[in-house]
C-alpha cells in the first residue's frame, strides 16, 4: 500500500519551486515510499533498549592533546612575508580606501 501519493509530491514539488514532468512524480512517488518503508522497519526494530548508535563501532579520539607552546618570534614570521612593515604583514590596497 502507497503511504505517499501522487498529489503529496506534486504539492511538496510546488512548494519548493520544483517543475516536475508527470513521469518525474511518478517515479518519485515511487522512491519515496521505499524510503519511508524503510524508515518504518527501522522503527519497528528501535526499542527502548537498543542505544542509539552514530557508529557501528567504537570510535576514539586519534587527536594528540592540545598542548600550549610558545608562539614563533615575530621577527622570524615577517622574515618569510614578502613585504613587512610596523611588525605586520604589508599587503597590497584593494579596497581603495584610505
Amino acid at each position: 500500500m502507497s503511504t505517499i501519493s501522487r498529489d503529496e509530491v506534486a504539492r511538496v514539488a510546488a512548494l519548493a519551486r520544483i517543475d516536475l514532468r508527470p513521469e518525474e512524480v511518478d517515479r518519485l512517488t515511487g522512491e519515496l515510499d521505499v524510503i519511508v518503508d524503510s524508515i518504518a522497519k527501522v522503527n519497528q526494530v528501535a526499542t527502548p533498549d537498543v542505544p542509539a548508535t552514530s557508529h557501528p563501532l567504537p570510535m576514539t579520539n586519534v587527536f594528540r592533546d592540545d598542548v600550549p607552546v610558545p608562539a614563533l618570534p615575530v621577527a622570524d614570521v615577517l622574515a618569510a612575508a614578502p613585504d613587512a612593515e610596523d611588525g605586520k604583514f604589508l599587503v597590497p590596497q584593494i579596497l581603495g580606501e584610505e
